[in-house]
């Protein structure tokens, strides 16, 4: 089986690259492939001619993508139809990561596949459209959504993750302002890159929400962190308002793995021991507890 993996050096792409098997697995790297020139992605598909393309690229700069409305809906959404198009032709399985910003946190429970989605801000807009150009051209896809995610290699597109982003403010010894009216699951990719491993290997294919178990803010998230790391910062809550970004983002964007419990995938860890296990393959120095 041929697996084509585009973006294989980003975070999520790191981590399934260490997973799917080697032999038969051709990684893409950006900018060398750019899912944004359609000419170049047909001509590199039409030689491999994969069974699956796994598409982890996206513009994910929230705030950005409010000022940079058209490369949001290139890279989100006009190349993913591209994508689909191809996979059409070729008759592959196309298996691309969508976000819990299509929904506008108005429920406070946790988001099932089954619910309606109302994005907020631009980078939501443009990859809920990418998720309907994939249902609309394809009947075989796998559209995931996930939330919070962290990586050790570290968001290539951002540059860090928020993990390593609160560690390093706390080592300047600056003032951390966190937000903590906005509730999430932190995903570690580590075990999201495993899940799809699991995922893609039968075929139910659809939408499915893949995260973690647990909830929390982002603030609670900061905390735990420097808990795990025995460290006490100037930690500072602060509402969305107050803190000032430039997009809106949903109040809470929780999601349940309703369909992967269906079909027998195997149970997310809680977030709280991801996130230990991830400090502790970085090498950081923790506390005893989990």
């Amino acid at each position: 089986m041929k697996i084509a993996l585009i973006g294989a050096d980003g975070q999520l792409g790191s981590d399934l690259m260490k997973i799917l098997p080697a032999e038969g697995l051709y990684p893409l790297y950006y900018p060398d492939f750019d899912i944004t020139k359609p000419e170049k992605v047909r001509e590199v598909f039409s030689k491999l001619k994969p069974d699956i393309i796994i598409n982890t690229a996206a513009f994910h700069r929230v705030d950005e993508c409010e000022d940079n409305l058209q490369q949001s809906f290139l890279v989100n959404a006009i190349a993913v139809r591209d994508l689909a198009l191809i996979c059409l032709k070729l008759g592959s399985i196309l298996v691309h990561f969508s976000t819990d910003y299509v929904f506008d946190g108005r429920q406070r429970k946790p988001y099932v596949e089954e619910d309606s989605p109302n994005p907020l801000n631009v980078y939501g807009v443009s990859k809920l459209a990418g998720e309907y150009f994939i249902r609309a051209i394809l009947d075989k896809y796998f559209i995931v959504r996930s939330c919070g995610l962290y990586g050790l290699a570290g968001s290539r597109e951002k540059g860090t993750n928020f993990v390593e982003a609160m560690i390093a403010a706390a080592k300047r010894g600056k003032t951390v302002r966190v937000i903590n009216d906005q509730w999430v699951t932190p995903t570690s990719t580590e075990e999201l890159a495993e899940h799809v491993k699991e995922l893609i290997a039968n075929n139910n294919f659809g939408l499915y929400h893949l995260t973690n178990e647990g909830e929390c803010t982002w603030y609670e998230f900061a905390q735990t962190i420097f808990s795990f790391l025995r460290k006490n910062p100037e930690l500072i809550a602060v509402d969305s308002k107050t803190y000032g970004a430039k997009a809106k983002r949903p109040p809470y964007s929780v999601l349940e793995n309703k369909k992967a419990k269906e079909i027998g995938l195997s149970h997310f860890s809680h977030w709280t021991r991801a996130l230990y296990n991830y400090l502790k393959k970085k090498g950081y120095s923790l506390s005893e507890k989990e």
